[in-house]
C-alpha cells in the first residue's frame, strides 16, 4: 500500500477532500462523510488527525462493528512514521496528552448542558492528589516556594477546580482588594472614557467618518480580543520553564482556567485594563488622524466593554437563545474540552479566518 506522510495527511481537511488516520492507515473518508449518522462536521473535526483514541473511546460515541468494515473500504494507504516531524511529533503527543487530563473530568461531559453546575472541589483531596496549589491558602504566594515542571504546570492550571467563594489571591489586606473586580465596574469604568472620545471626535463635524471610524474600531477589537487571547494569554508553547514565567502565567489568564467560575476573578481588573490599553490607544492615536482616532479608540474601548460582559455573562447566566447559548458552548468547549483553540469569545470570526475553529459534540442531557 502507498506510505503517506503525516503532512500529506493533515492537508487533506475539508469537506471536498477529508482524510483520517486510524491505526496507523490512512482513509479517504470523503464520501461517507454524506452518510455519516453523526452529519459531516463531526468527521470534520478530525479532519487530517489520528481518529484511533477517538474511535475508540466509549464516552465519545461507541462504534459498532459495521462502521469499521465502511472505515476499511476507505482505507488508501499507511501512515509513514519515518516523515513526521520530531517536533510536530512530541507536540501532538503533549496536545492528545493535555486534553486527555481534561476528559478525565465529569465537566468535560456536561458543560453544555443548559443547567451546567460544576461540582465544588474538595480542597484537601485535590492538594494530595494532585501536588499543586493549596485552594486553602493564598495562591500567589506559593509560587515562592514551588518546584513545578512547565509541563505539570500546563497541565494541571488548565485543570478546572471550583470554590464556592473567591480564592485568596495574594493574601495581603491591601493587595486582595485589587485582584477582585464585579463586572459592573467595567462598563462603569470604560463607558464614559468611550463617550469622551467618541464626542471628541464628533467635534470635528465629520459625522459620518466618526460612525464609521466607531465600527472600525470595535472591528479592530474583536480581532484584539483574537490576539490577546491566543498569543498572550495563550502563550503556552513558549512559556520558559521558571516559577516565575508560570508566576506570571497565573496572574494573567492561567487563574481563570484554574478557577474559571471565580466571579470576581473574570472580568479583567482596572490596573491591568489600564496598563493594556495605554500602548493600544497611543497606537490608535499614532495610526489615525486626531479625529478619525478618537472614534476608532472609542469604537475599540466599546468593543472590549461588550468583550468582558459577554464573558461574565457566558460564564455566569442562562444566555438567551440567539447567538449567546451558541456561544457559551463554544467558549465552555474551550474551557472543558480544548483549550488550544476557539479563541473568539463574543464571536468566532476569527477562529474560522485563522483555523483554530473549535469543533465539539454537545452533551446528552
Amino acid at each position: 500500500m502507498k506510505a503517506y506522510s503525516l503532512q500529506e495527511v493533515q492537508r487533506h481537511t475539508s469537506s471536498k477532500s477529508c482524510w483520517v488516520i486510524y491505526n496507523k492507515q490512512v482513509y479517504d473518508v470523503t464520501e461517507f462523510m454524506l452518510d455519516h449518522p453523526g452529519g459531516d462536521d463531526l468527521i470534520l473535526q478530525y479532519a487530517g488527525k489520528d481518529v484511533t483514541a477517538v474511535l475508540k473511546d466509549p464516552l465519545e460515541h461507541e462504534h459498532s462493528d459495521a462502521a469499521y468494515e465502511i472505515l476499511s473500504e476507505n482505507c488508501i494507504g499507511v501512515l509513514d512514521d519515518s516523515a513526521i516531524d520530531a517536533g510536530h511529533g512530541e507536540r501532538e503527543r503533549l496536545h492528545r496528552q493535555r486534553m486527555a487530563l481534561l476528559e478525565q473530568e465529569e465537566e468535560s461531559k456536561t458543560y453544555s448542558l443548559a443547567d451546567f453546575r460544576p461540582k465544588e472541589t474538595d480542597t484537601l483531596a485535590d492538594m494530595k492528589t494532585n501536588q499543586f496549589l493549596d485552594l486553602r491558602k493564598a495562591l500567589i504566594p506559593q509560587f515562592f516556594h514551588t518546584n513545578f515542571t512547565k509541563e505539570f504546570y500546563l497541565e494541571q492550571v488548565h485543570k478546572p477546580r471550583y470554590l464556592p467563594h473567591p480564592a485568596i489571591f495574594f493574601g495581603h489586606p491591601l493587595l486582595e482588594p485589587l485582584s477582585k473586580t464585579a463586572w459592573y465596574v467595567v462598563p462603569s469604568l470604560w463607558l464614559p472614557f468611550a463617550a469622551y472620545q467618541f464626542s471628541c471626535s464628533w467635534a470635528f463635524d465629520m459625522h459620518y467618518v466618526s460612525i464609521f471610524c466607531f465600527c472600525l474600531g470595535i472591528l479592530i477589537w474583536t480581532l484584539l480580543e483574537y490576539l490577546l487571547h491566543r498569543f498572550l494569554f495563550h502563550v503556552d508553547d513558549y512559556l520558559p520553564d521558571h516559577q516565575m514565567a508560570f508566576l506570571i502565567h497565573f496572574t494573567l489568564h492561567g487563574f481563570h482556567h484554574y478557577l474559571p467560575m471565580d466571579k470576581l476573578r473574570l472580568v479583567m481588573p482596572p490596573t491591568l485594563g489600564i496598563a493594556i490599553a495605554y500602548p493600544l490607544v497611543n497606537l490608535g492615536f499614532f495610526l489615525f488622524p486626531l479625529g478619525m482616532a478618537h472614534a476608532v479608540v472609542a469604537g475599540g474601548v466599546t468593543g472590549y466593554v461588550m468583550y468582558d460582559c459577554t464573558h461574565y455573562y457566558l460564564h455566569h447566566a442562562k444566555v438567551f437563545k440567539y447567538h449567546f447559548r451558541e456561544m457559551k458552548k463554544y467558549h465552555m468547549a474551550h474551557h472543558y474540552k480544548n483549550y488550544e483553540d476557539g479563541y473568539g469569545i463574543t464571536s468566532k470570526i476569527w477562529d474560522v479566518i485563522f483555523g483554530t475553529k473549535l469543533m465539539y459534540t454537545s452533551a446528552r442531557s
